[in-house]
């Protein structure tokens, strides 16, 4: 429904009555309104001062979009665009064009969306606003024309768009011509992709039908609002197709990000500074002091010094990496970043907490950090799966890997699993094809990577992230064709001899230096996970810069012949 001040006034003996939402004047007194959710009635000043979110639970209230777009742009910044632009009954469709009319008179609105030009926190930026009071967002062509001239504008004057999107689907009135405009505005969308610049996204409630299935599931980075319906079939649909009832939270904001298909979920109060940061991330510059996503200096939540202890074998050094003393990637990530914004999903399938990957920024510099975090505690490492990633882990660094390389960014993976995930489903799902596909694309990448194996390189798992123009590993890290237990089970039948295989396979830093196969090592005897972060961050900033001094080709040749030569002096002709 509408924002509070045009929502309709009942008597104080409705207020038990079932509504969605409404505002209630009470006699004597204040106007009130009655949350939709936890059924509690709120003042409209409080509710007001709160944008529209229920203080009591957090409940997301619908707002127009003009109401929106004074919500989340630079007071004073915003010049509307193509205001002129109305609906007209072409089809001269039964009833459409008094239902036309009764919007416009209740919205004073031409048709449900504006559009134009902005500041967000000091960037500028084109932005478009959809509004549900006007025929519940439905998209014809005035929508599909503003929307995509949005995108036309912005490539031009080399504008990031911002668009929140709400919509009850296609124009059913305007026929055909209403789902002609899924096709006119996703190739605005995409001709705008050439220009280098981002798309955010941002999907309220409820988005459904053709502006799901075009440009709202089409952002670089896509935010919902918390609680929001975000789906193709409308729930009433999907349960009269097919006879069931759907569970609690179906095409819910947190359901979708569940299933791999938003990055964050912000609320509404954070919403402002949160789409300022992205736009500072994405123009390739430090955001503002006090952003969202900026890392506390204190660093994180361990900061013990490791002592340097007895000389480890091989196999020492696989079992203290196994350990919680080890530091993990999110401790890195935390001690040496100065802010990091974590992006979410494959937009396939799902969201892997075993691969946390997005935007981190140190001293100014802006770049795209991917990790396998096994996780801190047994609570945490059994929501990370101890490190071993499904394919949607890899497809989401696969995604990630080609944003960076489309705005520019160098991208640092930090690698520390036993593995990639053997199980049913990750095979169902193509852990083989994932690792693959990331093995040939990282190939064809052309920003500087660097990969950094922090723990245990296990096998195809690791390699999956590790074809990079620098591999570095830490001082007590493993990087192996297979586990030594593995390797001791299948050779000799006997893991009791891990020991022995670990030694044989020559895992450890030292020997890979000396094999070839790993550029360099990061020293972390007796040093705390602050230490360590910054000296790592330091050299792959430090190689980014002199990798940046080379063409694409040239990049893209030199990641070629480094894996190319490796192995080809150990081969013998007879």
């Amino acid at each position: 429904m509408s924002s509070i001040e045009d929502k309709r006034r009942l008597s104080v003996n409705e207020l038990e009555s079932p509504a969605t939402e409404v505002a209630v004047e009470m006699p004597a007194r204040s106007l009130y309104v009655k949350c939709p959710a936890c059924r509690r009635v709120i003042e409209q000043q409080a509710m007001a001062e709160n944008l529209d979110v229920c203080p009591r639970c957090g409940h997301h209230l619908r707002v127009s979009g003009r109401a929106r777009m004074r919500m989340t742009v630079d007071e004073g910044s915003f010049q509307e665009w193509d205001a002129e632009l109305a609906p007209t009954d072409f089809l001269e469709f039964p009833g459409y064009a008094d239902k036309l009319a009764a919007a416009q008179e209740a919205t004073h609105e031409r048709d449900a969306v504006v559009s134009g030009r902005a500041t967000i926190g000091g960037h500028a930026c084109a932005t478009f606003f959809m509004d549900a009071e006007f025929m519940m967002g439905s998209m014809g062509s005035v929508v599909g024309e503003k929307v995509s001239r949005c995108f036309e504008r912005a490539l031009e004057e080399g504008l990031p768009v911002v668009g929140f999107c709400v919509s009850g689907g296609a124009r059913m009135q305007e026929g055909l011509t209403s789902l002609m405009q899924m096709a006119k505005v996703s190739l605005a969308r995409e001709r705008f992709a050439s220009g280098g610049r981002p798309y955010l996204a941002v999907l309220t409630d409820p988005t459904t039908g053709g502006v799901t299935a075009s440009f709202a599931m089409e952002g670089d980075v896509t935010i919902c609002e918390p609680g929001a319906l975000v789906g193709f079939a409308g729930p009433r649909v999907i349960e009269q197709t097919t006879h069931k009832r759907l569970p609690a939270g179906f095409q819910r904001s947190e359901f979708i990000l569940d299933h791999g298909f938003c990055d964050m979920i912000v609320r509404r109060g954070e919403m402002r500074a949160t789409l300022a940061e992205l736009l500072a991330l994405h123009e390739g510059v430090e955001p503002a002091p006090g952003a969202p996503h900026a890392i506390a200096s204190e660093g994180p939540r361990r900061q013990r010094r490791r002592t340097p202890g007895r000389q480890r074998t091989p196999y020492d050094t696989v079992r203290y990496i196994r350990s919680s003393k080890h530091p993990t990637a999110l401790d890195l990530i935390e001690s040496s970043l100065d802010g990091f914004v974590e992006l979410a999903g494959d937009r396939l399938y799902g969201e892997d907490r075993a691969v946390v990957g997005g935007i981190g920024w140190k001293d100014g510099r802006v770049l795209t950090v991917v990790a396998i975090e096994r996780g801190r505690t047994m609570k945490e490492r059994v929501e990370r799966n101890f490190g071993m990633a499904h394919p949607e882990g890899y497809r989401k660094a696969l995604r990630l890997m080609r944003q960076a390389e489309r705005f520019g960014r160098p991208v640092l993976f930090l690698v520390d699993t036993s593995g990639a995930y053997c199980g049913i489903g990750a095979e169902e799902r193509g852990q083989g094809e994932a690792i693959a596909r990331n093995l040939s694309e990282m190939g064809s990448v052309s920003v500087p990577i660097v990969s950094c194996v922090t723990g245990e390189g296990g096998s195809g798992g690791a390699l999956g992230l590790c074809v990079a123009d620098e591999v570095l590993m830490l001082g007590s890290s493993s990087y192996s064709v297979i586990s030594p237990e593995a390797c001791a089970s299948i050779l000799w039948k006997d893991t009791k001899k891990a020991p022995e295989a670990a030694d044989a396979l020559h895992m450890c830093a030292d020997d890979l230096v000396g094999l070839g196969l790993v550029d360099g090592i990061v020293d972390d005897a007796g040093r705390t996970a602050r230490e360590i972060g910054c000296d790592l961050l330091g050299r792959a900033l430090a190689r980014f810069d002199e990798l940046s001094a080379l063409s694409p080709d040239e990049l893209l040749a030199r990641r070629y012949g480094k894996f190319r030569a490796m192995g080809s002096d150990r081969v013998c002709s007879r």
